[in-house]
């Protein structure tokens, strides 16, 4: 099974995130767009896991003390590639984000996990591989307050993508 770690948002912040989605469609605009149930904030991608490792992920989360805090999205970006640019919505600088993100690394790595060895820049996907002419655009802030992190599972399922919460830790 092919998993992540996401921070899931209100459906009054997908609304919100649906709507620049929705902006940058109704702009001379082709690509793949994020439907508004599967719009979240990665912490760490596992990618295939087997039963054992989805345990150890398991662990990895629950170990793990989870404050409540405030996250802003307060900008869009892209990032320019090849076959089209994917779109995204940026989080405010949030150390209380970047401590978690952090720990979770830590753990999942003690674990035997491999992740990507990049700087974490938390963002939400709205579309992969966009072809416009557009630059991304200023846009009112807005966010809510988060009390959990899931571990979530991704299949296709009769060609979409599902995205499914199989263990969740909270405030």
């Amino acid at each position: 099974m092919r998993l992540f770690f996401a921070i899931n948002f209100s459906e009054e912040t997908k609304s919100n995130l649906s709507g620049l989605i929705d902006e940058l469609q109704a702009k001379p605009a082709r690509g793949n767009f994020s439907s508004p149930e599967n719009l979240h904030l990665t912490l760490a991608f596992l990618g295939e896991c087997d039963a054992k490792q989805l345990d150890d992920a398991k662990v990895a989360l629950d170990s793990l003390k989870i404050e409540e805090m405030d996250v802003q999205i307060d900008r869009l970006g892209r990032f320019q590639r090849d076959g089209g640019d994917i779109w995204w919505a940026g989080i405010a600088e949030n150390k209380t984000l970047l401590t978690l993100h952090k720990r979770l690394t830590e753990n999942l790595t003690t674990a035997g996990f491999r992740l990507e060895n990049r700087k974490y820049s938390p963002h939400i996907t709205l579309a992969r591989k966009v072809a416009t002419n557009v630059r991304p655009w200023r846009i009112e802030p807005f966010g809510e307050t988060i009390r959990s992190v899931e571990l979530m599972k991704s299949e296709h399922v009769n060609g979409k993508l599902i995205y499914t919460v199989v263990f969740a830790r909270g405030v």
